[in-house]
């Protein structure tokens, strides 16, 4: 991609970078540069496991060493072994660390406010609204879509959840063991695939595909963390789910769910599902929707 809208993006990325101080060594006026205090802000009062940390922060390992090594020759923290498991690492603040933190809280206060106060009422508001619709869509931006083992860890930490909130949000409650299969074998290749929503490396979303041999395929187990809803992550899982039923020479895809989840019952309709009477026994459906898929 070659257009405007790129020189847009990269204009933008340098006016931000100057104005909020992302090329000083003495970012809000505390002898450090911006990374370090970025990765000093997110250990916190409550300490962070360091693969957390390059998580959110998008830093290969190296790089995430040498700033913690940084703040622990400062005195401001120090890098420990998880109570938990010893196999992980934990950054914490020591007491300096802690007061450090608070001053560079203090700090980022005053100067937003300063971004903010050379401007008129209307101007603030229309930064502050803009601020939330960039937020938002760089965040979706960082959502990456990626093939998983059915059966590994992130793939069991959102069924989990998918399985939890169902059962918070139906009263009769949801067994998966009792309803129509999606087992890992069952949503593996070629039998199917399984599909994780990342955000900052941590899985927020999941969906599969069950192949039917001759006939429509199935979409199961989509689910999106509530923390994910809003960026477009569910419709992005969907379409990405549809692909797999189209190179799998499918004609069509198919999925059941449940009344109470009405956000997904609004997706699927507005992606071109309809409704159909149900072509399974699963017990804990009462919508059943059809689409067909041309490749």
């Amino acid at each position: 991609m070659r257009d405007d809208r790129v020189d847009h993006v990269r204009h933008f990325n340098r006016t931000v970078a100057q104005r909020i101080g992302a090329l000083s060594d003495n970012f809000l006026a505390r002898h450090r540069p911006m990374a370090e205090a970025r990765v000093l802000w997110e250990i916190g009062a409550d300490g962070c496991e360091v693969r957390t940390l390059r998580n959110r922060l998008g830093l290969d390992s190296g790089h995430a060493s040498r700033l913690l090594r940084s703040l622990e020759a400062d005195g401001i923290a120090h890098v420990e072994p998880s109570p938990a498991d010893r196999r992980i690492r934990v950054a914490r603040l020591t007491r300096a660390g802690l007061k450090e933190w608070g001053e560079i809280d203090r700090r980022s206060d005053e100067f937003a406010a300063s971004m903010l106060e050379a401007l008129g009422e209307r101007d603030r508001e229309r930064l502050v609204d803009s601020m939330r619709t960039v937020q938002r869509l760089l965040t979706a931006s960082a959502v990456e879509i990626r093939e998983a083992d059915a059966a590994g860890s992130d793939a069991r930490q959102c069924l989990r959840a998918y399985v939890e909130e169902l059962n918070q949000r139906w009263e009769a409650g949801f067994d998966p063991a009792a309803g129509v299969s999606a087992e890992p074998h069952e949503l593996t290749p070629p039998a199917g695939c399984f599909l994780v929503a990342y955000l900052h490396g941590e899985p927020v979303g999941c969906g599969g595909v069950k192949h039917l041999p001759g006939g429509p395929s199935d979409i199961k187990r989509m689910w999106v963390s509530p923390a994910a809803r809003g960026l477009g992550v569910g419709r992005r899982l969907l379409e990405a789910l549809e692909q797999r039923v189209r190179d799998s020479g499918a004609p069509a895809a198919r999925l059941e769910t449940n009344r109470t989840l009405v956000e997904a019952i609004a997706l699927y309709r507005s992606a071109g599902y309809r409704e159909v009477p149900a072509f399974n026994d699963e017990p804990f459906a009462h919508h059943w929707f059809e689409k067909p898929l041309r490749t």
